[in-house]
């Protein structure tokens, strides 16, 4: 059968490597990934073994945001993960590429790596070039909300959409994609600047080319994910997610991949790690630049040594090059003068962490909270209670919204939704319509890296499993305290037991298929929201 697949009498005696390719034409940011899949495997074939490409799936965020489709996103990482365990531990594959470039496959991947265990390596797709007028999707998203307050005119939209997505490549801030790239070479499973780079260039085609070869080499050592993705690995990739003003998702994602590995990681580790490390990269959402223009002067690399040298790295980490963290930095030269993506540590965008772990009456598990400090860390306001985003987005879009509601979107946790969809179609509206200092966002949802604004996501207990979020009545006050990392609902115990005596279950919205499948096995968000944890039942 591999003889009929291109195999000669020589190859039998090689290594064979599962490339792992995302390749698709339904996003961008995986429509080129079949050039940079064949550029490993030629690679591997280079070093003396054997490359041997397969597909599994991917979806788009951006395609799917704010309808019913965008429920499958989440679902999407677990059937990733299952799918290339499936494929290379069918095969026997002696080592494995994992090729990604979009919010889900790229987790999707690291799990099936780190289920896997035996010697492998993550190639991240690479990031778009930015549109006309600096322009990207959230730029969509964003003009849409502008346009609902009258602010913009029809033909301005189109416009931007038109032009804001130029060809392949992830999106273009440093939203989830480019988040989780940056998280995975910190994390040691990623050759040196996989992360920043520009997926329509010669620089990404040599880094696929390269990562099939570096297999062949961990193979030879005897290197495999496990030995990589330490707890130390762990402390470094939060360490520069925060330093860039990465996204909510990666607390989710991080949280997963450690579990999948056997490391054990809590939503506190980013408190904790959230107090040393400032973020001081000036980039979107919140911040100007992109991507790109990161790539242009250096891409992480230089961060990471400033880092390391300030002792907030752990450098003895081992990595895919087969040396450590601090071996891989010792000759990377510093960002170039004048530069203002990167600021110094001493005057940073923020001084401490914008991922902020709230807990409190409305999220005694916890929450997730991306509070950059533009928009303030206090908000007290009334909650305009919708149980699912459809109804939040018709609110806002026809301006029932107003200034001082805390909106309460529930019911779209991992199992309520189920799926867990990301709000960026109500953020972006609600940044659109001016009112981002102005009104908060909480969910049992999450958010898109793209999303920005004074929003709260992975509220645990989610509202279908009975959390207090359930128990939230429209006209109720709430303060978001990002100082204190608490979230409370001002209601006192007895109204909140007789609430929660009075709540029932709603019934399950899908009862056959995937989604039926993922509601009945995934866990909590707090712990990552996995499919895969005995007794799930249990656990959430």
């Amino acid at each position: 059968m591999l003889r009929a697949v291109g195999f000669s009498d020589e190859d039998f005696t090689k290594p064979q490597v599962g490339i792992a390719s995302t390749w698709s034409r339904v996003t961008p940011c995986n429509s080129h990934i079949n050039v940079l899949a064949d550029a490993a495997s030629d690679g591997a074939d280079e070093a003396g073994g054997k490359g041997v490409v397969f597909n599994t799936i991917t979806i788009s965020d951006g395609i799917a945001n704010g309808t019913e489709g965008m429920k499958y996103s989440m679902i999407s990482r677990e059937v990733i993960a299952d799918s290339i365990e499936t494929v290379a531990g069918c095969e026997g594959f002696d080592g494995v590429v994992a090729i990604g470039g979009c919010d889900k496959n790229m987790p999707g991947c690291m799990m099936g790596l780190a289920r896997l265990d035996r010697p492998g390596i993550f190639v991240y797709g690479g990031t778009i070039l930015p549109g006309e007028g600096h322009t990207d999707i959230v730029s969509v998203f964003e003009a849409m909300g502008a346009h609902s307050q009258g602010n913009m005119d029809l033909i301005d939209v189109k416009r931007i959409e038109e032009t804001a997505i130029p060809g392949p490549g992830s999106c273009g801030g440093m939203y989830t994609a480019n988040t989780m790239a940056s998280a995975i070479e910190a994390l040691g499973m990623s050759l040196p600047n996989s992360s920043a780079q520009n997926a329509v260039s010669q620089t990404k085609q040599d880094d696929s080319r390269e990562a099939g070869a570096a297999v062949l080499k961990l193979l030879e050592l005897d290197i495999k994910p496990s030995d990589i993705m330490t707890r130390k690995a762990f402390e470094n990739a939060i360490t520069v997610v925060i330093s860039l003003g990465g996204s909510t998702n990666a607390v989710l994602h991080l949280i997963a991949i450690a579990n999948t590995i056997g490391v054990e990681l809590t939503l506190d580790d980013f408190t904790e790690i959230g107090k040393r490390v400032p973020v001081v990269a000036d980039l979107r959402p919140s911040g100007h630049y992109m991507m790109s223009e990161l790539v242009a002067i250096g891409g992480i690399q230089p961060l990471m040594k400033i880092l390391l040298d300030a002792g907030l790295l752990h450098g003895d980490c081992l990595t895919v090059t087969g040396q450590t963290l601090a071996e891989n930095l010792a000759d990377v030269a510093p960002y170039p003068e004048g530069q203002n993506i990167i600021k110094p540590l001493n005057n940073p965008v923020k001084a401490s962490s914008h991922l902020r772990i709230l807990y409190g009456n409305l999220a005694p598990e916890g929450s997730v909270a991306k509070i950059t400090g533009k928009e303030g860390t206090r908000f007290t306001g009334k909650a305009r209670v919708f149980n699912s985003e459809e109804e939040a987005q018709a609110r806002i879009n026809d301006l029932t919204v107003v200034a001082g509601d805390v909106l309460v979107i529930r019911y779209e946790g991992p199992r309520g939704g189920p799926g867990m969809r990301e709000m960026l179609t109500p953020t972006s509206a609600i940044m659109g319509r001016g009112l981002g200092d102005k009104v908060a966002l909480i969910t049992d949802g999450r958010f898109s890296g793209g999303s920005h604004g004074f929003v709260v996501g992975h509220i645990t207990p989610e509202a279908f499993n009975g959390g207090p979020i359930a128990l939230v009545e429209d006209g109720d006050q709430i303060t978001i305290d990002a100082e204190n990392d608490v979230m409370t609902l001002h209601i006192d115990e007895a109204e909140m037991t007789r609430r929660r005596e009075a709540w029932q279950r709603p019934k399950p919205r899908y009862t056959r298929g995937a989604m039926a499948k993922y509601a009945r096995t995934v866990s909590s968000a707090s712990l990552g929201a996995l499919t895969d944890l005995p007794d799930a039942d249990d656990l959430t």
